[in-house]
Formats: structure tokens, C-alpha cells, sequence
């Protein structure tokens, strides 16, 4: 959660001017005082709480600190975000009105409830839906997968973030079991355990461990996981730290994927899984190794690579190898989505060419996970949380 300053001050001054302009709108169509003055002993408040929010230590705070601050400035978001959007309704409405010469309360009635509906979005999206997990089933056929694996079902799961969760546990709980039921063969994690640091896994070992598959429960480094995102007072803490993740992993029975791979076997027929490192964008360090991890990125073995970011499949795998399928997480969709009679939006293809769901090249195929937990903004608007279970199918035994 690190601050841009110039960027805060300049929505500062616009969060002021906003108020003052819903302030002369409210002075020219309601003569009790209380009225304006109610708006103004608000918007006032408003601001003193964002400012003691911002001014906040991040990188040395505790977790359950940092948490009660990403609470903090969502709830003063979820003021003006449904204030701008009004505004912009309304001058949508109003612009006809003015050209005709004509007034119309009906611009600022819609305005008004489009803007109430923004709030209850946010606030829903807070308390219910990111809650709210969703299983998604997906067939992924190849004519080169080995006879073996013709019906195989793996569970993938990604960027849980469990210090967002404040140490409680009922909701992964809850999660663990739902996997479980699934009965799937393989479990694949796609990095992000947590927030800022390793330790915030401690409430969750005993109930992660839980998470059981015929083959294995197998997990990759997200960037989140390597501690860049708080304060350490030399690197050896930092390094710790690391160590300490994968202590963790082990102690839960999940095998950790750092640039290697490894083998499952069904009979005489093998797969090979991948995993690498978090392949990192500016600022942070790349640390995904891919040609360590599997020198041989063109052999004959059908290969699935779990790696965290999406943006590794053009970076690397599509030019460099013909691995069958990546796994990837990262985007959270932004924590935003909307599906439109199938269409499905959101902020993240904006950043991500592949932000969610299954993406083909040729033969070659990326599922992104839009993940479970969340960072900076504690909501999920139509991002559902997800649990994805891809199947595997031979070409021609597609039922």
C-alpha cells in the first residue's frame, strides 16, 4: 500500500470541490440551513478521516493495523466514488435540457439514484460477494496428452492474501472444504499466501494443511510473498522471512514450486508440472527462472507451468516454449467485473491482455484465476471469488 503523494493531493482537491459544487447545488434547492450544513459538517469530516488514514505508518504497521486502514479508506471511497458518478449522470441528463432551453428534475432524480445504487454496489461487494465464492468448471482438450490423463481434474486456486483476513479463519475454512468435496487429482496454488509477510499465515496453517488431492497439493511465490511490500530492518530479516515461507508450505504439506519441476505419474503415462517464481514487473525484482526451472522448454512431455503473473505467457512461454497450459493469478480483475449477457468488463484489461479465464495461442492455452482474497480495497464487485477446476480430455473424448 504505498502512497502517491502528488496523486492524493490532487484527488484531495478534487473531493473538495466536488462537495463544493454538491453544496451550491443543495443551497439552490433547499432553503433549511440544516440541510447545508449538515453537508459541509460532513464533507469536513470526511476529510480529517482520510488524512488521518493516509497519514498512518504502512510499511512498519502490524497487520491487523493495516487492515483497519484499507477498511478506512474504503469506506471514505465509498462516499465519493458514488459522488463523481452522480455528477456525471447528471450532466449526461442535463446537457439536452440546457441545449433546449428547458429544466427538468429529472437529470438530478436519476443522478441521485444511480449514485445510492454505486453506494450499495461498494458496500455489497464489501460485505457479501467477497464472501461469495464461485466454482468454475473448465474442459481443456489436447491431442497430445497422454492416454493416462484423459479425464483428469485439477484444482486451481490463487491469490488468497490471508492477511486481509485479520487473522480469522472461518471463511478459508469454509474454502478448504468446499476444494475437498471436490475430489479432485491435483491442487495447483498460484502464489500470493499473503500480504506484507509469512507470518500472517500462522492463523491458517493448521487449517490449510486440510487441503488434500491424490497427487499433491502444489504452489508457486506471488509477488506478495517476498516481503517488497513493507519494511525490514536489514535484509537478513528479510531473507528470514522468505525461509520462513517456505517452512510454512512444507509444515502444510504443499510442495513449493521454486524454478523446478517435477513429475506425476499415472501408470506409464507422466506429465510434467512447472514452477517458477514470481516473474516480476518494475519495480520488483524478477525472480522466475523459466529455462532453470525446465531447460528443455520444447520436449515432447505435455507440461503445465504454474506461474504467478499472466504476463509470463507472452513474456516467455509462447516465444520460448511449447508448454500446454500455464496457470496464472495476479489481476484479481481488478476486484471488478461486470458479465453483460456473456460480455465480460472490467478495469484489468486495461493492464492485462489476459486478465481472467482461458486464453488461447495455436495449441497452446493461460487460465487466469481472478484469486480469492483482496489487497488495498477490501471488496469484490462482481469479481466473484474463484475455485477453478479444469478437467483435462484427450482430443475426440470429449463427451
Amino acid at each position: 500500500m504505498r502512497i502517491q503523494w502528488l496523486p492524493l493531493i490532487f484527488a484531495l482537491i478534487a473531493n473538495v470541490l466536488c462537495d463544493y459544487y454538491i453544496y451550491t447545488k443543495l443551497a439552490k434547492t433547499f432553503t433549511a440551513r440544516w440541510v447545508k450544513s449538515s453537508h459541509c459538517i460532513l464533507s469536513a469530516l470526511l476529510l480529517i478521516y482520510v488524512i488521518v488514514a493516509v497519514a498512518l505508518p504502512r510499511r512498519s504497521i502490524d497487520n491487523n493495523g493495516l487492515v483497519a486502514i484499507m477498511w478506512m479508506l474504503y469506506s471514505y471511497f465509498t462516499f465519493y466514488v458514488p459522488k463523481y458518478i452522480a455528477i456525471i449522470i447528471y450532466w449526461i441528463g442535463k446537457i439536452p435540457l440546457l441545449l433546449k432551453k428547458t429544466k427538468s428534475k429529472v437529470p438530478a432524480i436519476i443522478a441521485s439514484i444511480v449514485g445510492a445504487f454505486v453506494f450499495i454496489s461498494m458496500w455489497w461487494g464489501a460485505l457479501v460477494t467477497r464472501y461469495d465464492y464461485e466454482i468454475k468448471e473448465v474442459t481443456l482438450e489436447y491431442d497430445n496428452l497422454p492416454a493416462g490423463f484423459d479425464g483428469y481434474r485439477i484444482t486451481q486456486l490463487s491469490d488468497l492474501h490471508l492477511g486481509s483476513y485479520a487473522g480469522d479463519t472461518a471463511y478459508v475454512s469454509r474454502l478448504v472444504d468446499a476444494i475437498n468435496r471436490l475430489g479432485s487429482d491435483a491442487v495447483f496454488f498460484t502464489g500470493d499466501l499473503v500480504n506484507r509477510q509469512t507470518d500472517e499465515a500462522e492463523p491458517f496453517t493448521g487449517i490449510l494443511s486440510r487441503l488434500h488431492a491424490r497427487d499433491g497439493v502444489y504452489s508457486v511465490l506471488g509477488n506478495h510473498d517476498y516481503g517488497d511490500y513493507r519494511s525490514w530492518k536489514t535484509p537478513d530479516e528479510k531473507a528470514r522471512n522468505l525461509q520462513y515461507m517456505g517452512e510454512i508450505q512444507a509444515g502444510m504439506g504443499w510442495k513449493l514450486m521454486n524454478n523446478c519441476d517435477t513429475c506425476i505419474k499415472i501408470g506409464s503415462d507422466s506429465i510434467t508440472i512447472i514452477g517458477v517464481e514470481n516473474w516480476g514487473e518494475p519495480p520488483f525484482s524478477q525472480y522466475g527462472k523459466l529455462s532453470v526451472a525446465h531447460p528443455d522448454l520444447n520436449d515432447d512431455n505435455f507440461k503445465i507451468l504454474l506461474s504467478h503473473n499472466p504476463r509470463h505467457w507472452r513474456g516467455e512461454v509462447l516465444p520460448l516454449s511449447n508448454i500446454d497450459l500455464m496457470l496464472a493469478g495476479h489481476t484479481h480483475a481488478m476486484q471488478i467485473e461486470l458479465d453483460i449477457f456473456g460480455l465480460r468488463l472490467s478495469p484489468s484489461a486495461w493492464v492485462y491482455p489476459e486478465w481472467g479465464g482461458i486464453y488461447k495461442e495455436g495449441r497452446q492455452m493461460l487460465y487466469v484465476n481472478i484469486g480469492i482474497g483482496e489487497v488495498a480495497m477490501p471488496m469484490r464487485i462482481g469479481a466473484t471469488p474463484e475455485i477453478t477446476v479444469i478437467t483435462l480430455k484427450k482430443t475426440g473424448n470429449c463427451e
